[in-house]
């Protein structure tokens, strides 16, 4: 019967529903081990380091071992085999304590004794996998207790009907954490925490399957572990306990058939490396070895059911309490943080684990992803990226992360090895899956129901192959991207598990080339067959040439070649089609106004703090703006190199024509002016696409940047330092209004802020130690800031020194506005102290600082004797009336300075009224709202009064008019309308 018919009478064909089948949680006593980073990462492949943390449940896990164990060290006291099996423990130690480079790449490097979390294991029978999967949500999967838990020392006590256990199959879905369990406990052998076994040897079944010589058992044993040559004499003639691991069975085809693989008891016998796993799992080599194999649900059924003695399946973080505990276990590492301020960041991050673990309590979409270990590591991987860069190196970026999650995980594996067409698992997920999501995000949609996944995976079935592989893809990859959802009402839907993934595979397909109509997919196949016959034609014709004067044959050559050539002129127009696309989705006016990419990525993990939505009430509509980031991040030249070995190709051709291609657009629409949002967007693609002369060419057009009110993260500010570097040109103005600014921002900004003109930096709680920065900004020799605002910041004493030594110094500033800054009297008399060795400022505010009469008219004492200092800004301040009436006596041709103090010139209107009230109006939603009115009442009296003593009509009625600009600021603060 062939697989394909087997996987029918399993899992029926037209139910999708039925891979509803995650495991359910855990909510009896168990124990918990912590040992050990717990990342996605193949046995084969570098290994993530494991330790030893033990957190213990209610349960107590039995540690047996047998009295024979006593006998076999006995023996090995006597030889030298003891001091081999020593080595042989450190060697692999060392081997599985290395990190992956991802794992080092985009988060702190943990220790050995760092961070791991046990997933919960459930035994399991054959009939139990065969049997249909019953149709769950997630919802009762989290109310249903996991029955049969078994914890992984447990894995080889005897069996229900009191049998030795021997063999154990250990499986689970992809992003399960099989890999890691098993390095977990190959450390803690290694360590003495697993005394049932003297001996332990690991085999990866992936580098089994590339050796295709006969080599003994020995021989193989001591090739990979050298140090077990005076060991692997004994094995078989002692009562050693050997424990064999074969990770990854998926990977070999085995054939237990006696006519496919002989009987082989001889450890010193060559047969290939598939014979000896086959008479190990018989029993007939080596009979009291014990093995414990990881495999995949769909090579489960390669290995008879009677050679099996137990079956357990990883369920992975089915038990919320398991996913909190790992997010506070990494993220609480000291090193999680980076090397700034430890006070701040260990309160930081305490602050994310707490979020974190109220979006896990709601039972949002987030915790079913984190039933996957795998998604726990992406989402602190992504956790780390967004709040702990404090400088972005050129290979980190967020698509980045996303590959190099794929590739920790899927790490070039074939769907089914017994498959003659070997397509990779990613390049299958990209054909299928990212159809789906494409599929999805044209239409805006994230939930899919089961029509939709049939069109999107069955709709093409045409061979048993093709059935075959949506079988295996069904069995052991699709939960990995697709979860039931958990909104009420759409509980017999499906999502992408993680939000991002959706966009991610959607661009993905796209770039691949994938979205192709009939004609091009025809075409493009015809082309390759015209094309290897025409090759093959060439030698006959030059062949039948020599032979025969047939002029018409050469003639006939060309033609053939006519197809291929113009084909390849239309393919061209596919990567125009990408370009296309991108710049489309990443300039989409209907977006413009939402929050930028990275803060919408933060609230899908973290949630959004307030109250629950209504059922009823209706949703906000879909947002897929990073798709086009993606696409340009997937294009760039590391992502590109990853997906290469996931068996995705993306030509260096293609990649360039689609930037040629996309180039004009990209910088035409750039200059439209971009909302803060939508800017910073742009700027974050820029980065993802990691082409520098083409972010050059794009930023050279960008002379404005406004990015107020967007809130400036350590990594957004290390974004716009990087990508605005890839230039030297002077920024007319950059306005950082509102962006949550400290001291370190403007210290990762250097850079960029030496080369702007105009400097908003208002409304950003900058202190004293940010004004330490900026004093070193406008000190140093190449800064071109002429105009910095400074407004509603806590400048204070402190900073107002820091300033006044700048403004000594600095060759640059005209303009400095103070406004509403906290100086008092003596922040006001330092500035006045080195105001004097100044020669270019013309115009300071210092309007609303609580500033006396004496402050104030020594401002202006210095004022008058400034080369260039024209006007000074000294409005709603503590300012007396004979001190107003003093600075309103002051005179340009006089005194070459004037003093903007009140509304009222005498019995006239002050020529500058209009620009004291524009002030007022913008900042009153930031000042105290109780002062203000008591100075607005104070003005309106004022001008009443000099209304009241002019007969002079005209002025009367510019009186009356600023007054009741004056009244509507009043009643809107009585009213709390601001």
């Amino acid at each position: 019967m062939s697989r394909a018919m087997q996987c029918q009478s399993c899992l029926p064909w037209g139910s999708w529903m039925q891979l509803h089948r995650f495991l359910p949680g855990s909510r009896g006593t168990r124990s918990v081990y912590l040992c050990a980073a717990s990342v996605p990462g193949e046995l084969g492949s570098v290994p993530v380091g494991l330790g030893c943390v033990h957190y213990q449940g209610g349960n107590q896990e039995r540690s047996v071992r047998p009295s024979s164990s006593r006998h076999g060290l006995s023996h090995l006291r006597n030889v030298a085999s003891s001091d081999a099996i020593k080595k042989h423990q450190k060697s692999l130690s060392a081997w599985f304590s290395h990190q992956p480079n991802e794992e080092r790449q985009f988060g702190p490097s943990f220790s050995v004794d760092a961070v791991h979390v046990d997933p919960v294991i459930r035994e399991s029978s054959l009939e139990e996998i065969l049997k249909p999967s019953p149709d769950l949500t997630i919802q009762n999967q989290l109310q249903q207790s996991c029955r049969q838990v078994i914890s992984l020392q447990n894995l080889f006590d005897v069996d229900a009907c009191g049998r030795q256990v021997k063999n154990v199959v250990l499986y689970g879905t992809v992003g399960t954490g099989k890999s890691t369990l098993i390095k977990k406990m190959v450390v803690d052998w290694c360590h003495g925490r697993l005394p049932r076994f003297e001996l332990l040897i690991p085999f990866s079944c992936e580098d089994l399957s590339h050796s295709h010589a006969p080599i003994s058992l020995r021989r193989l044993i001591t090739k990979k572990y050298q140090h077990l040559r005076d060991v692997v004499p004994i094995l078989g003639a002692s009562n050693l306990n050997v424990l064999f691991i074969l990770n990854g069975l998926e990977r070999l085809n085995l054939d237990f058939r006696l006519a496919g693989t002989e009987l082989c008891c001889d450890p010193s016998e060559p047969v290939p490396p598939s014979a000896i796993v086959v008479n190990l799992l018989r029993k007939y080599l080596l009979p009291e070895a014990s093995i414990i194999v990881t495999t995949r649900p769909s090579a489960v059924r390669r290995i008879p059911g009677k050679y099996v003695g137990r079956y357990a399946e990883i369920c992975g973080f089915s038990d919320t309490n398991l996913q909190k505990l790992y997010f506070q276990m990494r993220l609480s590492q000291p090193s999680c943080s980076g090397q700034d301020g430890v006070g701040s960041s260990s309160g930081e991050q305490e602050n994310l684990v707490e979020m974190l673990s109220r979006n896990l309590e709601r039972h949002n979409q987030i915790t079913a992803a984190c039933f996957l270990p795998s998604y726990c590591w992406l989402v602190c991987t992504t956790l780390h990226f967004l709040y702990f860069t404090k400088m972005v190196p050129p290979s980190q970026t967020l698509t980045g992360i996303y590959t190099s999650f794929l590739r920790l995980n899927f790490s070039g594996e074939v769907l089914d090895s017994t498959d003659p067409t070997n397509i990779s698992m990613m390049k299958y997920v990209a054909k299928t899956v990212g159809k789906l999501a494409y599929e999805g995000v044209m239409s805006r949609k994230t939930c899919f129901s089961e029509d939709d996944l049939q069109r999107c995976f069955e709709v093409e079935m045409k061979t048993e192959s093709e059935l075959n592989l949506l079988e295996v893809f069904r069995s052991d990859v699709f939960r990995f991207f697709l979860s039931p959802c958990v909104q009420p009402g759409k509980e017999h839907t499906f999502v992408f598990t993680i939000p991002a993934m959706q966009e991610y595979l959607a661009a993905l397909y796209v770039v691949l080339g994938e979205k192709k109509t009939l004609a091009q997919r025809v075409g493009k196949e015809l082309s390759e067959v015209v094309g290897k016959v025409s090759e093959d034609v060439a030698v006959v014709v030059n062949i039948i040439s020599k032979v025969l004067p047939l002029r018409f044959l050469p003639v006939l050559f060309n033609l053939l070649k006519i197809f291929p050539r113009y084909f390849s002129r239309l393919s061209g127009k596919d990567q125009d089609a990408i370009a296309h696309t991108m710049a489309e989705e990443l300039f989409k006016e209907e977006d413009y106004y939402n929050d930028d990419v990275l803060d919408q990525i933060n609230s899908s993990i973290l949630g959004v703090e307030g109250p629950m939505r209504h059922p009823d009430e209706a949703p906000d509509d879909e947002v897929f703006e990073l798709f086009p980031i993606f696409m340009g991040g997937i294009l760039s030249r590391r992502n590109r190199a990853i997906l290469e070995q996931l068996g995705c190709s993306i030509k260096n051709l293609a990649a360039f024509e689609i930037a040629k291609a996309m180039k004009k657009t990209v910088i035409r629409n750039s200059r439209k002016g971009l909302p803060p949002s939508e800017l910073m967007d742009y700027l974050f693609f820029l980065h993802e696409f990691q082409n520098e002369r083409f972010t050059a060419e794009a930023i050279r057009s960008l002379r404005t940047v406004n990015l107020s009110s967007v809130k400036m993260t350590p990594l957004k500010c290390s974004v716009l330092a990087s990508v605005m570097g890839t230039t030297s040109h002077e920024v007319e103005e950059l306005n950082l209004s509102s962006c949550n600014l400290d001291a370190s921002s403007l210290k990762i900004l250097f850079s960029v802020l030496l080369r702007c003109k105009t400097l908003h930096l208002q409304l950003n709680s900058l202190g004293s130690d940010a004004c330490k920065e900026i004093r070193d900004l406008l000190l140093h020799d190449k800064c071109m800031v002429s105009n910095l605002r400074l407004t509603n910041n806590p400048v204070g004493e402190q900073g107002a020194q820091y300033l006044a030594e700048a403004l000594a110094g600095n060759r640059s500033l005209t303009r400095l506005s103070l406004l509403h800054t906290a100086l008092g009297d003596r922040g006001a008399k330092v500035l006045a102290q080195h105001l004097a060795k100044n020669h270019h400022l013309q115009e300071l505010n210092l309007g609303y600082n609580s500033l006396t009469d004496t402050a104030a008219l020594q401002v202006v004492e210095v004022a008058k004797k400034h080369t260039t200092l024209d006007r000074v800004h000294l409005y709603f301040n503590d300012i007396s009336e004979d001190g107003k009436r003093t600075l309103d006596g002051l005179r340009m041709d006089r005194d070459g300075v004037r003093a903007l103090v009140f509304l009222t010139a005498g019995t006239d209107v002050s020529d500058y009224w209009s620009n004291i009230l524009n002030v007022v109006q913008k900042n009153l939603p930031f000042w105290d709202h109780e002062r203000v009115r008591q100075h607005l009442s104070l003005i309106l009296q004022d001008l009443e009064s000099s209304r009241r003593q002019t007969a002079n009509p005209w002025r009367k009625a510019k009186f009356l008019r600023v007054e009741s600009e004056v009244k509507k600021m009043l009643g809107k603060l009585q009213h709390g309308t601001l």
